[in-house]
Order: C-alpha cells, then structure tokens, then sequence
C-alpha cells in the first residue's frame, strides 16, 4: 500500500518525502489555504521540488468554482504543463466525468475526487482515471460507515478489473490506516500528524522504559 501525504505544505513535504519515503502528495483547496502561499505560488512550490522525483504524484485541484466540462478541461490542461508530475484533482460530477474522459484520452492524468458512494465511484474505473478518491473520514463525521463503502468500490474493481487505484482519503487515525491495508487499498492519504500517530503505540514506549531501566541497571553493575 502506498502512503500519499495530505498537505501543500512543502516543510511537511520533504519530511514525508526525505525521512519516511512516501510515495506522493493529495492536495485540495484547504490544504493550499493552509500552506499561507496564493495557489500558484504554491503548486509552482512543490513542482519544483519534485523536478528530479519522477515517480512522485502530485494531485492538484481545479478551480471548484468551475461547472462546465470544458472549463475544467482548459485548467487541468494549463495545470499540468507546470510539471509533469501533477495529477488533476477533478470532481466527480456529470462534467467532472466528461472533463476527466476527455483528459485521459489526451494523456492527462485524473484523480476523481469527493466520491462518497460505490455507484459513484464506477464512472471513474471506466473512463481509467488514474486515481479515484473516496472520502472516509467525511462521511464518518456526519454518523456514516466511512469504510464498508470503501470495502464495496473495492469489490466493484475487482469485479471488472479497472485498472484506476484507490485513494483512501480524508483519513483521521490510525484504525483507518489499517482497516483500509486490511482491505487491500491501493493508496491512502492523510496528514503527516495522522501518519505520526499511527508509527507510535504506548506499549512500545512502556517496553522502551523497561528497556532503559534494565540497560541503567546492567551499566552500572547494580
């Protein structure tokens, strides 16, 4: 399974990239709020520090203002001439599939985005999107089954052999890191403070002191 980062923070970008060797980045319109850069800023940002990382995957949303297919495919086509690593984050809507058919037929790649069902996360498998998005941890804000729907696209793809990989995302903790790689999903995506949480368990910490106890104890001769 692979790990995506959830940010547009390039500090945070370079320690998920140089120290735990994840595999790429999902960014949305709050995470480039959140980086304190304009848009542009940011996105030219992280395409140049992922120049020399080919197999590095960027997602980047399109403008969510946008309604028409064309529209949508006349920013994604300008986003993706910034670096050859971007992924266009397009909603999966009726336009939202039109506009990521036709930018799969051209050779840009797609990531279907805010997809909160099995039947809506069908189109994306047959139009070969590259990447597909089901947000887990916003349906489970609202009392909803985050990942049984997960399970079921799953399921679906099997069934028909799309090739689109799976996108865990909106991820808020470490059981849905783990229920999702039970499952067997492509990819997850979360924040780093998520993933930093899910390397460290109290056990491992009370072995740690027992440890340092014994390895004092055994030092000192006493």
């Amino acid at each position: 399974m692979k790990y995506f980062l959830d940010s547009a923070k390039l500090d945070e970008i370079k320690i998920a990239y140089e120290d735990y060797g994840f595999d790429g980045v999902t960014t949305n319109p709050k995470h480039i709020m959140a980086s304190g850069k304009s848009f542009m800023t940011a996105i030219q940002d992280i395409a140049n520090y992922v120049a020399d990382k080919p197999d590095f995957p960027v997602s980047v949303e399109i403008d969510p203002h946008l309604k028409t297919a064309n529209d949508m495919v006349a920013m994604a086509t300008k986003i993706s001439q910034i670096s050859p690593n971007f992924v266009i984050k397009i909603p999966t809507n009726p336009e939202g599939i039109k506009a990521a058919r036709h930018l799969e037929a051209i050779g840009i790649r797609t990531n279907m985005t805010l997809v909160f069902s099995p039947a809506q996360a069908i189109m994306p498998g047959k139009i070969h999107a590259k990447y597909v998005s089901p947000f887990v941890g916003w349906k489970e804000d609202y009392g909803d089954d985050g990942m049984s729907y997960v399970k079921d696209i799953m399921t679906i793809y099997h069934n028909y052999g799309f090739d689109t990989e799976i996108i865990v995302a909106a991820i808020r903790n470490a059981t849905q890191i783990q229920q999702a790689a039970i499952y067997g999903a492509d990819i997850v995506t979360c924040s780093l403070a998520v993933y930093q949480n899910s390397f460290r368990n109290p056990y491992t910490d009370l072995g740690l002191q027992i440890f340092q106890n014994a390895w004092d104890h055994t030092e000192t001769g006493d």
